[in-house]
């Protein structure tokens, strides 16, 4: 008897928290579908939330501010449990972040962090390191014209932004700016956005080459916006990956076919894959843990044609067609 009664608490016990778990509803303000990068994070998330048997409630915002501060309001209506929040831009967050803290539900920061993000409450946040990826674009092409001999010459370079605002753009232009003038050749002749996507890397491209009698080397803030513009430099007569070289960041799997190609010559990775560090974030706090502001940023690498170009303090590039297969996005 006292057999039956352990094992049968047991199973109260399994069934109760298998019930609790189930009943964790998860809002999701994702910005839109804008990449091939967003499109991994937003199904990486997606997928690994209702494996765990939790209620999803997703948003897809369409790249539009407005559209997710209506979200985040409607997830408050809703009680969900959690909220996972992603903004499209740094600003103008503050009155509806705040809303959430006093509905007192979880706030979980998911890739770019809202600029109002030291007067508000979240429960964790995990991001990019998007002035290092910055950094890491603009010192590989500086050691990369190095390494081909182009290390005195004057190299032009143009840079597609991504969507103005975005903490992503803002970081990565910030490290790009502060690295380019260690190395003294490189200029930085044209910046303007492309909004991370590959269709508006092609148009802002499409006028670089008709304004700019000489381009280099192009940056883009993103992989999508680097496809975009290699639709480009071939549409002009001329061979992406070199007579421009082309630096792209996200490290998606068409970067890398785009590398093994020889139409892309590098692409700093920044991973969307974040629904390891979340849901053992969602389990944590279940477990009533507590986190503190710092945000995490994953390990994350260089990839390129060549292997071997030091881009960074302690860190070498890989070869992208070593590691192509391993690329689940």
């Amino acid at each position: 008897m006292k057999r039956l009664l352990t094992v049968m608490l047991a199973l109260v016990l399994a069934l109760g928290l298998a019930a609790n778990a189930s009943a964790i509803t998860v809002g999701f303000s994702q910005i839109g579908q804008e990449s091939d990068w967003r499109t991994a994070n937003t199904d990486d998330l997606c997928s690994a939330i209702e494996a765990q048997g939790w209620t999803l409630v997703y948003d897809d915002a369409n790249q539009q501010q407005p559209n997710q501060i209506r979200a985040l309001r409607n997830f408050i209506t809703q009680g969900v449990d959690y909220i996972l929040f992603t903004g499209v831009v740094s600003t103008g967050w503050e009155e509806v972040l705040k809303e959430v803290n006093e509905a007192e539900i979880p706030l979980i920061l998911v890739d770019r962090m809202p600029d109002c993000a030291d007067v508000i409450d979240y429960a964790c946040a995990f991001g990019g390191d998007f002035v290092e990826e910055g950094r890491r674009m603009a010192r590989w092409t500086g050691e990369y014209m190095k390494s081909i001999g182009r290390g005195e010459e004057e190299i032009n370079v143009v840079m597609l932004e991504g969507t103005t605002g975005a903490d992503a753009a803002v970081g990565r232009t910030e490290g790009i700016l502060e690295v380019l003038p260690e190395y003294e050749n490189l200029n930085l002749v044209a910046q303007q956005s492309g909004n991370f996507t590959r269709a508006e890397g092609q148009a802002v491209m499409e006028s670089f080459l008709k304004s700019i009698d000489k381009i280099d080397v192009l940056l883009a803030q993103n992989d999508d916006m680097g496809l975009g513009a290699i639709d480009a430099i071939k549409a002009a007569g001329l061979v992406p990956g070199e007579d421009i070289i082309i630096v792209g960041c996200d490290s998606v799997k068409a970067a890398f076919e785009a590398i093994v190609a020889g139409e892309m010559n590098a692409t700093i990775e920044c991973t969307p894959l974040y629904s390891p560090f979340v849901i053992d974030a969602i389990n944590r706090l279940e477990a009533g843990e507590v986190f503190d502001k710092t945000v995490i940023h994953p390990e994350e690498g260089c990839f390129d044609s060549v292997g071997g170009i030091e881009y960074a303090e302690g860190k070498l590039s890989v070869k992208a067609a070593d590691v192509i297969d391993e690329r689940v996005y």
